[in-house]
């Protein structure tokens, strides 16, 4: 008898025009801009039309927003631009924000009836040929996609950043990334060293100074700012990301481009003697770590407040990056793969840059979309049938 599992024949790929992978901030934007511009959810009923799918690997709407820590309340977390076309609801700031903004996400989602597919992860993305404008081949845990360009929205909560110091696996306390924190109250009577200079490391510093001992460190000196970041701040710091990833560099993480602001909370907080800084240690030792001095300090608790880095492995197999470590981009699209384009990346990673990003991705495809059809009409000879 023939195993019937062993002879399956797999599922045709499933096709598609554009497919944007992540349904956060930036990948709702991009389907918005779709649906705005004619872009029908992808099937048999919509054969004729320029279509679109969302693949989201989260098992509900809101993004990373769904995983933040519940003592993130709508007050103390940074401007959280609307979403393109539906203002955001009344917000109370004593809400945590992990709440609000999922429940915000999933009405958007269906208000607008957006064409997302979730749970659905990503696995890899490659050409499934050589020509230029040709379809790309989508591997996913819900089969393959065939098509024609990808908009990827997948953000940076799923790769936080761990440095690398010497002794970090001898330490006998507890060592965690901002990506896993819940609260203060699980550190009350051990000490805390926090470790990173950007919002989240001197806003977690802050709410557990509150409940036990903290000690900060950071590998520059943390640039604080006295002023708001207003519009014009907002369109340096732009530029100055938006210089370095079309040179193919590594995005510079927010903080340092805008520098760290006084807030009336943390201006308490360094009246508590809480923001005393310390240069980054030498070395991390079973009971604590090793100080740039040579002095020694004891801790229970590491907290690393280092930021993350973009989920762009899928990417992978299509081999995007150059010798510096970075995508060259030309805005929003990748300068040597006009058929990726990434949102919610360098100069897009704000919420406002996200919404951004995402109309001029769909207005850069449609102009590529014709280009190529423009280019195939031009190859045909006159007398071909």
């Amino acid at each position: 008898m023939l195993n019937s599992l062993s002879n399956a024949v797999p599922a045709p790929a499933r096709t598609a025009d554009v497919l944007v992978i992540g349904a956060g901030q930036a990948g709702l934007s991009a389907a918005y801009h779709l649906a705005r511009r004619g872009f029908l959810p992808a099937g048999p009923e919509a054969d004729s039309s320029l279509t679109y799918r969302v693949l989201d690997a989260e098992e509900g709407p809101g993004g990373a927003w769904r995983h933040r820590w519940r003592t993130l309340r709508m007050a103390t977390v940074n401007g959280i631009s609307d979403l393109p076309g539906i203002p955001q609801p009344e917000v109370d700031p004593a809400e945590p924000s992990s709440a609000f903004l999922t429940r915000y996400f999933d009405a958007y989602e269906r208000q607008l009836g957006l064409a997302i597919e979730r749970p659905v992860r990503v696995a890899a993305v490659s050409r499934e040929d050589d020509a230029p404008a040709g379809r790309l081949r989508v591997g996913t845990s819900d089969g393959e996609w065939s098509v024609r360009a990808v908009i990827n929205a997948t953000g940076t909560w799923t790769r936080p950043f761990w440095p690398i110091y010497p002794g970090r696996s001898t330490f006998k306390g507890r060592q965690l990334h901002v990506a896993d924190y819940v609260s203060a109250e699980e550190f009350r009577g051990r000490h805390v060293i926090v470790v990173g200079g950007g919002i989240s490391a001197v806003g977690l510093l802050d709410e557990i100074s509150r409940a036990t001992s903290t000690s900060w460190f950071t590998r520059r000196e943390p640039v604080w700012r006295d002023t708001e970041f207003d519009r014009k701040a907002g369109h340096d710091a732009v530029a100055l990301v938006e210089e370095r990833v079309r040179l193919g560099l590594p995005p510079q993480s927010v903080v340092s481009v805008t520098g760290l602001l006084w807030t009336p909370t943390l201006r308490a907080a360094a009246a508590r003697g809480v923001l005393k800084r310390r240069p980054m240690f030498s070395a991390i030792e079973p009971d604590g770590v090793r100080l740039a001095d040579g002095g020694f300090l004891a801790a229970d608790v590491i907290l690393w407040a280092t930021g993350f880095r973009a989920e762009l492995e899928h990417l992978a197999p299509l081999h995007l990056r150059g010798p510096g470590g970075g995508i060259a981009m030309n805005g929003t699209q990748v300068a040597a793969e006009p058929r990726v384009h990434l949102v919610g990346y360098g100069p897009s990673s704000s919420t406002i840059g996200a919404n951004r990003a995402g109309r001029a991705a769909v207005t850069a495809l449609l102009n590529f979309f014709g280009a190529a059809v423009a280019a195939g009409r031009q190859s045909v000879k006159p007398d071909a049938r």
